[in-house]
């Protein structure tokens, strides 16, 4: 199964993604289309931890990441579980070994984090901007769950100028600029999913919204 970020957000018009894509293609703006399905990745973990926050202590930007869930009819979605996790911002995933640095974080959840889409089909997760690893842009990862047995995979990626913008400032800084665009990504380029549309500033936090279309 797939699933889609829109141009348009189903009964919410607050909320929209960028229509840009994360590796120059995307879905052209067409509404109630499916999201390209990517791959989880090799740090997914099953943890059903229902919160909103998954900050976990973790030093960064204040984000925010809103995801409205819905069909191919763009009806909204409710009662969709939705799983988000991503790396802080020294590229390190909660709950595993060998991570950058020769770290072992087993045992640890931060950054990870499920949530169940309200009547609008909506969820919302307070965490930190991701930082970056070699060989990857910037990017989250998330699935969208739609019964015990059918279940979305994908991520979502952001504007190379925030991007840089958040990586010049601590904690981020010390790591520098990342070494893969969204353009160079080997996974964003593949399947090509549009940017999140992210509005907010560094003194406030900002805020990502994506919508996903699933079949």
């Amino acid at each position: 199964m797939a699933g889609v970020a829109t141009t348009t957000l189903a009964g919410a018009g607050a909320c929209s993604s960028s229509g840009g894509a994360a590796a120059g293609g995307g879905n052209g703006g067409n509404a109630c289309t499916l999201y390209p399905q990517q791959t989880a990745g090799p740090f997914y973990i099953d943890l059903d931890l229902l919160r909103r926050d998954i900050t976990g202590g973790k030093a960064g930007t204040p984000l925010s990441i809103v995801v409205q869930v819905q069909s191919t009819d763009c009806a909204p979605l409710k009662d969709v579980v939705v799983d988000l996790w991503h790396c802080d911002a020294e590229g390190v995933y909660s709950g595993f070994d060998g991570q950058l640095g020769g770290l072992d974080t087993t045992g640890e959840t931060f950054l990870r984090g499920t949530q169940v889409t309200d009547a609008d089909g909506i969820v919302e997760f307070a965490s930190i901007y991701p930082g970056w690893y070699p060989g990857r842009t910037t990017h989250m990862h998330f699935k969208v769950h739609t019964s015990s047995t059918t279940e979305a995979t994908s991520q979502l990626y952001f504007p190379e100028d925030l991007t840089a913008e958040i990586y010049s400032m601590p904690p981020y800084d010390v790591r520098g600029p990342k070494d893969t665009a969204n353009a160079g990504d080997g996974i964003a380029r593949a399947n090509p999913a549009p940017l999140a549309m992210v509005t907010g500033d560094a003194a406030s936090g900002f805020v990502a919204t994506i919508v996903v279309t699933v079949a």
